[in-house]
């Protein structure tokens, strides 16, 4: 008996990167209205990446929500990047891009060499109740100072602390916050970080454009300096170029599409 499905675009995107195989690998999946919460959340499951942005337009905007394998998150900046991307090299957009999300409203705007800026919320940190000892059990090397927003943002001495982190998993895990942000001066870019979610199953994330909300305010202010350069120091490794703007940041970088294709479901 023949099955009828229906197809939905589905884009693989490599995000904060110019070229496959670096940066952060985001789905891209293109709807016409929203499906339910939970066939989402099976779908991202499925694709196995640490984020799926699905889309839907709204009237001249884009509705646009994020998924980890294991949960639905209120921001994310590498899947951003990835569906703006898509946008623009496949639906022919132009001028800026609104989205409308959790988070508000976030903007995408491409600018020369293909790189795409993002408009987002500041979330600078403050100071939390935890000591250094915690932080050092949880990450394995010993920091000089832990604040807080969303995530736990720990700062190093340097760039080689976050480099040689050990991450506890489970405590992680445990901790209040959704992730955990490590944190240094860069050897040779403003700063360097590391970001670990395991609350969301994603023990460390690539390239977090979200984490760089909280980072930007953070060392404009230790820095002196409203532009940055910032690299994310995983495997893939990612490069991400920041200004800060008092209650809003910007967060800037490339993106490639590594592969396409379509999901196939039964309605």
């Amino acid at each position: 008996m023949e099955v009828y499905v229906k197809k939905y675009p589905l884009y693989q995107v490599d995000a904060f990167t110019s070229k496959v195989f670096g940066g952060n690998p985001a789905g891209v999946m293109l709807l016409e209205s929203w499906m339910t919460d939970e066939r989402m959340q099976r779908i991202a499951a499925e694709n196995n990446l640490s984020e799926t942005a699905f889309l839907v337009p709204q009237e001249g905007v884009w509705g646009l929500r994020w998924f980890t394998p294991a949960a639905e998150v209120d921001l994310c900046g590498h899947a951003t990047l990835a569906a703006a991307h898509v946008l623009y090299k496949l639906n022919k957009a132009e001028g800026e891009i609104q989205f409308i999300t959790q988070s508000g409203t976030l903007r995408v705007s491409k600018g020369p060499n293909e790189l795409l800026t993002m408009n987002f919320p500041s979330r600078p940190p403050h100071h939390v109740d935890m000591s250094l000892e915690e932080a050092e059990e949880a990450l394995g090397v010993r920091p000089v100072e832990v604040l807080t927003s969303r995530d736990l943002l720990v700062v190093f001495k340097d760039e080689k602390d976050v480099r040689q982190l050990h991450p506890d998993f489970g405590r992680i895990a445990k901790l209040d916050n959704l992730g955990v942000i490590a944190t240094a001066p860069g050897e040779k870019c403003d700063f360097v970080s590391r970001f670990f979610c395991p609350r969301v199953g994603i023990l460390e994330d690539p390239v977090t454009g979200s984490a760089h909300c909280t980072l930007t305010p953070f060392w404009a202010e230790r820095l002196g300096k409203s532009k940055l350069h910032a690299m994310q120091l995983s495997e893939r490794v990612g490069e991400l170029f920041c200004t800060n703007l008092d209650d809003r940041v910007l967060i800037s970088g490339n993106a490639v599409i590594y592969m396409y294709g379509a999901v196939l479901l039964d309605s």
